[in-house]
């Protein structure tokens, strides 16, 4: 709807941008020798992004607890609030959950 698909890869365009920011919060949070009380809720709330992205059609009010989740747990963490903006940018490409 509206969106155009990469030329060649058949993959949603937002979908693509999800998985390529959720790699790189995944990636940057394993490199983080920082050990936090609520990192095992980010690595939960990451992998579920991941499986959504993985997923035909995301499932926009779950991508956004996530999203709520993650920041709660590594809000804080100061290293990784760049690709936690990218992480909230990739979900908000979705658009915003129907009201129902």
């Amino acid at each position: 709807m509206g969106q155009k698909r990469v030329t060649g890869s058949g993959e949603d365009p937002r979908v693509a941008e999800l998985r390529i920011a959720v790699s790189r919060l995944r990636r940057e949070l394993a490199s983080l020798s920082l050990e936090f009380p609520d990192r095992p809720i980010a690595d939960e709330e990451l992998a579920a992004l991941d499986a959504m992205a993985v997923g035909e059609v995301p499932e926009i009010p779950r991508m956004r607890s996530s999203l709520l989740l993650l920041a709660g747990s590594i809000g804080s963490v100061s290293a990784l609030a760049a690709a936690l903006r990218d992480v909230r940018n990739a979900v908000d490409l979705f658009g915003e959950p129907p009201r129902g």
